[in-house]
């Protein structure tokens, strides 16, 4: 099963709410893959450096690109049940962006492997990135309640392919659930309210270690529509 996150501008929590959507599922399930296209994932996890070697390289070699070599650039986060896809090094500037070709491969590759694949996408503004939208078991945009996030992502080539949203759920903001699910015609799916112990284990590298309730709570419910889970599906308690 392949989940994809996106936002349609950066800031938004999209990275932090992948890393801790992977961190859930990953009690429950396995083996879980934690798919870097944004380019955070090293630091949100906690590890040492960030790879050099990774998902670019691949997405490079374009749709035949050889799936085994998925499992040479993984890299283990807890054991081999639970690993990360790591970028790699940035897309140079003058290259071509990866074609949705190489996207549609790669989200193919991950769903052959078993096990469920959560891709944190960043803003999906690239064809290979808005494939693996398209292509998603389920696609879900990560996005504060701000007209300049919502006008963004009504224009976003995602937004055809995005079954429902994770708002992050900021105080004094003029927007609610309802407008953002009227205006982008898709469901609100998990509202995480803003902390700031969840800025602070982003800034720390504790996403999976200590993830704050705030976001496991609305994540892990929003987790159970897609997947068997029932001690943690929308009738569990809140």
């Amino acid at each position: 099963m392949l989940l994809t996150f996106w936002s349609s501008k950066g800031g938004s929590g999209t990275s932090t709410v992948s890393t801790a959507c992977a961190g859930v599922l990953a009690e429950h399930h396995a083996p879980v893959q934690l798919v870097d296209l944004a380019g955070d994932q090293p630091a949100l996890v906690g590890a040492a450096a960030d790879p050099t070697t990774g998902l670019n390289d691949w997405l490079a070699l374009g749709p035949e690109a050889p799936t085994e070599a998925l499992v040479r650039i993984a890299v283990e986060i807890d054991g081999p049940a639970f690993t990360l896809l790591p970028m790699g090094r940035p897309t140079r500037d003058g290259h071509a962006p990866p074609t949705g070709a190489a996207g549609a491969a790669l989200a193919m590759a991950l769903a052959e492997a078993g096990g469920v694949a959560v891709a944190d996408l960043g803003r999906a503004d690239t064809p290979a990135l808005v494939a693996m939208a398209e292509l998603a078991d389920a696609t879900l945009l990560v996005i504060r309640p701000c007209y300049l996030a919502l006008r963004r992502a009504v224009q976003a080539p995602a937004l055809k392919h995005t079954h429902g949203v994770v708002m992050i759920d900021e105080p004094g903001r003029a927007l609610g659930a309802r407008e953002i699910s009227d205006v982008l015609g898709v469901p609100v799916l998990a509202r995480v309210a803003w902390r700031s112990a969840i800025a602070r284990a982003a800034d720390a590298g504790l996403v999976l270690a200590r993830t704050p309730d705030a976001l496991r709570r609305p994540l892990t419910r929003m987790a159970g529509r897609w997947l068997d889970m029932p001690d943690i599906g929308p009738g569990a308690a809140a």
